[in-house]
Formats: structure tokens, C-alpha cells, sequence
């Protein structure tokens, strides 16, 4: 069975039909609204930018991967039902998205996710200790969102990927206004937000190699950290930092180009 095939017959068997849900995936009547009015996309175009946010996890990934926030899983659940060899853990702040993301892995009986309520800005997890991150949908919403970027890179191993999707202001009037209104009003949202220029921006100052673009307001990302052990002490100040200085990684290896 093919991986797409595999992933929607997984996601019929998670019960992943609720409004959340189906706004996400833009699968419901209810979904495809909020995604026509908020976001000016249709089904297909919701799907081609999450297919791009995944496109940093490899087919039959065997490795250790981190999903923060993990939401309800209902993107992922279905997915890590094709990696059984994968290590996963999965984090988020909320304890009832938490909760509806185990209930889903729970009927997929997968045994190789383990969930921890935490907070992103604060990972509790050694240096390097993932081969992926991958957050959809999170950091439009992070509170402290430099020290997200700083977490995220600090937990990753050299050479990983970073991977994901999320908001960025002015792409779209109409997307900008309901996140300003509606978004931020009721608490989903926190401001500031990145532009598709700054976030090109910082995640080239921070990675060796940035694949990235965007879907009207969402964008979608691939990054690999550098892996070559004379960048470690620069990497060490950009975790702490976040504000490397480009001349010196070039100066320290040539494998940053």
C-alpha cells in the first residue's frame, strides 16, 4: 500500500471528525468553510501545503523524532502509523489536545508514541537528542516564540531536520484581519507573527540548508541543521542567541555554502 493510501485509511479509523479536526484537514463542511473564509484555500490547496510541511520525514523513518505541539493528532497519528520502527514523542502544552492525540494513537494501537505535557519554550530533553522536529501549526501561536526557535534548534541533532508549517502576516488581508479579530481575540493566536521574508531570513542564519515557501498565509519549511563538528561552537551560540554571525560559519566550514 502506497504511503498516501496508508495515511487516509489510517485517518478513518481515528474518529478525527470533529470541528477542530475537520478545519484542519478541511474535510468537513464546516472545515472547507473556515478554509474558503479565513484562509482562501480549498481542500486541495490545504493538502499541498501540508504535504510540503512533511516532506522533511522521510518514507520507513526509523529515527527519533520530536512533534511539538502535537495538537490533536490528527495530522500526524495516521502518519506515524507508517514509521513503526520510528521513535516518536510528542509534546504539547495543552492537556486536552494532548489527550485527543493519545485517544487517536490509542485506536491506531501505535507503540512506538509516547506523549509528554510540556512547554516548547522550555524542552525537557538533552542537546541533540532528536534526528527530527516537526511543528505544524505552532509557532503562530507560541507565546515566546524566540525562545521556540532556540529550543527547537537545541534539541535537534547536527545534521537534522527541522520541519513544519505555520502563519505568516501579509500573504493574504482578508487571513491577516481574522487573526487580528478572531484569532487573537479568543486566545488561539499570539502576535508578533513572522513574514515570509523574515522567516527566510532567520531560518537561513540559523541552517546549513532551508527549502521553504508558502501557500498564501501558510508557510511550510525544511531545514538541516550543519553537521560539521567545527560549527559547534558557533551553534551553541545561536541556540543561546539566535543571532549567528553568517561570516564566521562561512569562515568555519565550507559545508554552510
Amino acid at each position: 500500500m502506497e504511503r498516501k493510501e496508508a495515511i487516509r485509511s489510517a485517518y478513518r479509523l481515528t474518529g478525527g471528525n470533529n470541528f477542530y479536526d475537520g478545519m484542519i484537514t478541511c474535510s468537513t463542511l464546516s472545515g472547507k468553510a473556515v478554509c474558503r473564509l479565513v484562509w482562501a484555500m480549498n481542500k486541495a490547496e490545504n493538502d499541498a501545503y501540508l504535504e510540503k510541511a512533511l516532506s522533511g520525514i522521510p518514507e520507513h523513518f526509523s529515527g527519533k523524532l520530536l512533534e511539538v505541539p502535537v495538537g490533536t493528532g490528527v495530522l500526524t497519528m495516521p502518519l506515524y502509523r507508517t514509521m513503526p520502527k520510528a521513535d516518536i514523542t510528542c509534546l504539547d502544552y495543552s492537556a486536552d489536545m494532548m489527550g485527543q492525540a493519545q485517544e487517536k494513537a490509542d485506536r491506531l494501537h501505535l507503540k512506538n508514541v509516547t506523549f509528554q505535557q510540556g512547554d516548547v519554550g522550555a524542552l525537557p530533553y538533552a542537546d541533540g537528542a532528536f534526528d527530527i522536529v516537526l511543528s505544524l501549526n505552532g509557532f503562530h501561536a507560541f507565546p515566546d516564540k524566540e525562545a521556540a526557535y532556540r529550543e527547537v534548534f537545541r534539541v535537534l541533532k547536527p545534521g537534522g531536520t527541522f520541519c513544519g508549517c505555520f502563519y505568516v502576516r501579509g500573504e493574504h488581508k482578508r487571513t491577516d484581519w481574522f487573526v487580528r479579530h478572531v484569532y487573537e481575540r479568543t486566545g488561539f493566536f499570539t502576535p508578533p507573527y513572522e513574514t515570509v521574508s523574515s522567516l527566510k531570513a532567520r531560518l537561513e542564519g540559523m541552517y546549513a540548508d532551508v527549502d521553504m515557501g508558502n501557500l498564501k498565509s501558510m508557510a511550510w519549511f525544511f531545514c538541516q541543521k550543519a553537521e560539521c563538528f567545527l560549527l559547534q561552537p558557533i551553534l551553541k551560540e545561536i541556540a543561546q542567541r539566535g543571532t549567528p554571525d553568517r561570516r564566521r560559519t562561512d569562515t568555519a566550514c565550507v559545508a554552510w555554502a
